[in-house]
């Protein structure tokens, strides 16, 4: 992240991140039981997948950075948390110093805010598993959530190989999106630096777009694409600066999920023999009613929209790759300019006829 970015954000500083980290490891629930050797086992062969699904992605994609495969790290729930929370920091500009050249927050209101992050990772801890940290060490960092991948392959009852593998497919593909698109991270650092400053908007402004979207709601008209749910209600309050801001990081965010699913499916049965039952069985998953509270604290939280993400990116991806093929969809790793507009994720051909 460059100086310039972070020296815009300061939503970080108000978060008591070393706490975040410490209230999420104790609130995470534990992973399903297993033996040593169990786990052993799926740490050896998710760092084993970590390093062979490089090659075939590289191949679907036809992107490539050139340097050596780097190893990912298999992480327990806590681990993760506090991976987490260390990525957030510098994302958020937790890191920078305050006017007294100190780098925390005050006590009570860090305290504070840094028990929610902690309880919010460790609600998200539970069915992550796996995310490609592009600010983490070293320029960025493959973290596998091995007691969720556990979890996950004996309730699809699924090959346990061939579901660790796939689950490496789509994660390393963000590896290779990231390393191979240096760009991105600086683009993320930039749309989040908007979205969190502060603007200067009257309250009273504030009230009345709210208004307007409570009450278009209740009359029952059609949120757009990005606006539904939570995310409708962020974009209400928010100053247009700020919605293009989100806007721009939705879009990419289901770029880089569908071109992953898509990825996923891709490589095919040669690398993962069973991959049409897991994915047929994942889909499932996803579909799958919750319990009440549970759908209330997806819906806080915008898991509903991220899963979203991946019908929608998936979509755009494959439509794009079927019609001009994959050497010419990778002009959209070109720039910030032609990634795919809000409207044009839904119309992909929009997209081709402004870009190819």
């Amino acid at each position: 992240m460059s100086r310039a970015t972070t020296s815009k954000l300061t939503v970080g500083r108000a978060v008591d991140w070393d706490f975040a980290a410490t209230v999420g490891a104790k609130l995470a629930r534990p992973g399903p039981a297993a033996s040593d050797y169990t786990r052993r086992q799926v740490i050896d062969q998710l760092s084993e997948a970590s390093r062979s699904a490089e090659l075939p992605v590289r191949e679907v994609t036809g992107l490539t950075e050139g340097g050596e495969v780097p190893e990912a790290r298999v992480v327990d729930r806590a681990q993760w948390i506090r991976a987490a929370t260390q990525s957030m920091r510098i994302m958020t500009g937790g890191n920078d110093l305050d006017a007294d050249g100190g780098t925390r927050p005050p006590m009570i209101a860090g305290r504070i805010t840094g028990a929610q992050t902690g309880a919010v990772l460790a609600f998200v801890s539970s069915g992550i598993l796996g995310q490609y940290d592009p600010f983490g060490p070293g320029g960025g960092e493959l973290l596998l959530v091995y007691p969720n991948v556990i979890a996950v392959e004996r309730q699809l009852r699924v090959q346990p190989y061939d579901f660790r593998l796939w689950v490496c497919l789509h994660e390393v593909t963000h590896r290779v999106q990231f390393r191979a698109n240096p760009w991105l991270a600086d683009h993320m650092s930039t749309s989040l630096a908007v979205l969190t400053e502060e603007t200067a908007d009257d309250v009273s402004e504030v009230i009345g777009r709210l208004a307007k979207f409570v009450r278009e709601r209740g009359n029952g008209v059609a949120a757009e694409p990005n606006s539904s749910g939570m995310i409708g209600l962020m974009r209400a309050v928010q100053s247009e600066p700020q919605r293009r801001a989100l806007d721009q990081l939705l879009v990419l965010g289901t770029l880089l999920e569908g071109h992953a699913d898509h990825v996923m499916d891709a490589v095919g049965p040669a690398v993962v023999p069973s991959v049409a039952t897991i994915r047929r069985r994942f889909d499932e998953r996803r579909r799958r009613k919750q319990p009440p509270l549970q759908r209330v604290l997806r819906a806080l939280l915008g898991v509903d929209a991220k899963l979203s993400q991946y019908t929608r990116g998936k979509a755009f991806v494959d439509h794009v790759v079927s019609r001009v093929g994959m050497d010419r969809f990778n002009a959209v790793w070109s720039g910030p300019e032609t990634l795919p507009r809000p409207d044009e994720v839904d119309e992909p051909q929009r997209w081709i006829d402004r870009v190819l």
